[in-house]
């Protein structure tokens, strides 16, 4: 199962940032995982672009489900048939929010432990395909100052920052209750993790994790569109 995964998922992420590295002028790694992060982003689009509207889709009939839920409280054999039923009516699948992640999981690992072990392993460059040169031990300094292979509490903040920011896009304004209430905690909940989660990784991961989060808010600013989001906003506000 190793063998496996570190064939197909592994080896083929690692070797594409060699690769980079090698290309990108002054073979800056900063710049190479930014290109990394893009390309990633790029391949699972049309996967993230589903899970996007499916969730916003959720949020939209949200108010309609907690009207099942409260209706249905005490006859729980009843409320399931009634939301699959609400579900069906809008053409909504409730897993598909879901189902784009849980595809994208094995590469999320794999680009974690290209971060985390491959960049500092000694025989990390064992992997290489024979295509793909061997730059030797890879400058780990990124954009002339930042050391990659260190910690760096400054970039775990800024990787919180841009959590913070994605949280806030897709926050339920119409969620009630305890449903309301989990949303609001986790806006702030999910910064304060990734904060002292990404300044006890080497800065490269916490880089490629903030990379990620800005390049999805984009994301989601592009399939929702800034306006629309406005547009929502205003509506609640009034």
């Amino acid at each position: 199962m190793i063998a496996f995964f570190t064939t197909v998922f592994y080896d083929p992420i690692f070797n594409l940032l060699v690769w980079l590295y090698n290309v990108v002028p002054g073979q800056d790694l900063g710049i190479a995982i930014i290109l990394l992060t893009l390309i990633v982003k790029i391949v699972f689009h049309p996967l993230s672009k589903k899970s996007i509207k499916a969730q916003r889709q959720l949020q939209d009939i949200n108010p309609e489900i907690e009207k099942i839920k409260e209706k249905y409280k005490d006859d729980k054999d009843k409320m399931g048939p009634e939301l699959m039923a609400l579900y069906k009516e809008r053409k909504i699948n409730p897993f598909s929010s879901c189902l784009p992640m849980l595809i994208q999981l094995p590469f999320l690992f794999a680009i974690y432990r290209v971060f985390y072990n491959g960049l500092t392993n000694d025989n990390a460059m064992d992997s290489l395909y024979t295509f793909v040169a061997n730059p030797g031990p890879l400058n780990q300094v990124a954009f002339g100052f930042l050391n990659l292979a260190d910690k760096n509490i400054w970039l775990a903040v800024l990787a919180g920052a841009g959590q913070y920011w994605q949280g806030k896009m897709m926050m339920d304004t119409k969620a009630k209750g305890a449903a309301g209430a989990m949303s609001k905690q986790m806006i702030y909940f999910m910064p304060i993790i990734t904060v002292v989660i990404g300044s006890q990784f080497p800065a490269g991961l916490t880089l490629y994790w903030f990379l990620t989060t800005v390049f999805t808010v984009l994301q989601q600013y592009i399939v929702l569109g800034f306006k629309k989001k406005k547009e929502v906003e205003v509506v609640d506000n009034h």
